[in-house]
């Protein structure tokens, strides 16, 4: 397939080899405004905004994903396959499941469940488990010491339905010692695995599933400082 996509108006090279991606566009906006040197919008196609710059020397690009598995699934794909980027780290927001994890916490995911068919695509003879890229883990835990933030390492589970129907599911995934729902990591470590690049996923709590406890949605855009510094520092 050529370049630019049908989703992506940037051209060979417009993209830097490491690329962070909130899910919302306007975080990418924000974090290239406030973080990036020199920053070069190079998408604007369906608002999904793409950005270039230099952190501390290093060329850094930042791009949102659009809610939910497909959404990620397109645009990880294309920056993998078409665009030849080497890593991706997720940078979003997610919704405890644990008493033990609270709003504001910062979570690095090392796998994620899923209750997506996303991985039917692969026809496997089993069910696959989707993980990140072990040196990224490893040195999201190393930036985040140094920066002083604490973490919580271990599985998150990226689900299809934001409204689920069923209410049992949260109690589920929860007994099984998963840390917080989102909705896109699965099929970003599935897109890494398959193009044989590298991926991890940082996420800042902003609601608790199982206590009455959120932020606000221009906070989840702008406050989320810790998560990004630590994925600029990797």
């Amino acid at each position: 397939m050529s370049i630019p996509t049908p989703h992506n108006s940037a051209k060979k090279g417009d993209i830097a080899k490491k690329v962070l991606m909130p899910g919302d566009p306007l975080r990418a906006k924000y974090i290239a405004e406030t973080y990036l040197e020199n920053p070069v919008c190079f998408n604007t196609v369906r608002n999904m905004f793409g950005y270039t710059g230099t952190y501390k020397g290093e060329q850094i690009s930042v791009m949102g994903s659009g809610m939910g598995m497909p959404s990620m699934g397109i645009y990880s794909y294309e920056l993998y396959n078409f665009y030849d980027v080497e890593k991706i780290i997720r940078i979003g927001s997610a919704g405890a499941l644990q008493d033990n994890v609270s709003v504001m916490d910062v979570v690095i995911a090392m796998s994620a469940c899923t209750d997506s068919n996303y991985a039917s695509q692969y026809q496997l003879p089993g069910t696959f488990a989707p993980t990140a890229s072990y040196e990224l883990v490893a040195r999201a835990v190393e930036v985040a010491k140094e920066q002083g933030t604490p973490v919580r390492v271990g599985s998150v589970v990226s689900s299809d339905a934001f409204y689920g129907d069923n209410p049992e599911s949260s109690k589920a995934w929860r007994k099984m010692g998963v840390l917080c729902v989102e909705m896109e990591c699965a099929a970003l470590f599935m897109n890494a695995a398959r193009a044989g690049k590298e991926a991890l996923g940082i996420l800042t709590i902003s609601d608790h599933v199982f206590r009455d406890e959120a932020i606000s949605a221009e906070a989840r855009q702008t406050s989320f400082n810790k998560m990004m510094e630590i994925a600029l520092g990797i």
